[in-house]
């Protein structure tokens, strides 16, 4: 495992996009804890996050390389729009519908069958790698599923380390819970975290 600081990621930009395309696993601090993933359109880098994390059911949610990205792959009501531009970038995930014609975007592997997803911007530096990258990242707690999330790099379970390419580090601190979950899928909104 590497590790690079959340400071050199502009000078390092082009190497860690590389290294994200090629499937590469990172644990990267978000606004709220540290996150797991991958490209969210690699279904090889994907099955390596749910045998790290020992889950199989469970969906993950991704960071989305933008709103627009957003709008333009996912159905929503559109009394939600001014919801979705106040809360993002922040520490809150939304779960939207596919397009029709757009499950295709992420990983088959993903989505686990249904016909949504949540998804995340989160206000942090490393977003930015994904705004470039123009492409959808997992984000997921580093834990074991079930175990207690790591809020510092000393929480981050060394089975866990061993099996990661890179750790994007930071002295900042991270805000400590979970991002609030909302479902957008249906007329109103509905908080399930």
């Amino acid at each position: 495992m590497e590790i690079i600081n959340i400071n050199q990621i502009e000078e390092k930009q082009e190497f860690i996009l590389d290294e994200i395309k090629k499937g590469k696993i990172f644990i990267y601090p978000t606004d709220t804890v540290y996150g797991l993933g991958c490209d969210a359109t690699n279904y090889d880098a994907i099955e390596k996050i749910f045998k790290i994390k020992q889950r199989e059911s469970k969906a993950l949610l991704i960071i989305a390389p933008s709103k627009t990205w957003i709008y333009e792959n996912f159905d929503f009501n559109s009394k939600f729009k001014s919801e979705i531009e106040t809360k993002l970038p922040g520490p809150y995930a939304f779960i939207f519908k596919f397009k029709k014609d757009n499950k295709p975007l992420l990983s088959k592997n993903l989505a686990k069958g249904k016909d949504t997803i949540g998804i995340r911007i989160p206000d942090c530096k490393f977003n930015t790698l994904i705004e470039e990258l123009n492409r959808p990242f997992i984000t997921t707690s580093v834990n074991i599923t079930g175990q207690p999330t790591a809020l510092k790099l000393e929480d981050i379970p060394k089975e866990i380390l061993e099996k990661v390419d890179y750790l994007i580090e930071t002295k900042d601190e991270l805000l400590g819970k979970s991002s609030q979950i909302f479902d957008l899928t249906g007329n109103e909104i509905k908080q399930l975290r």
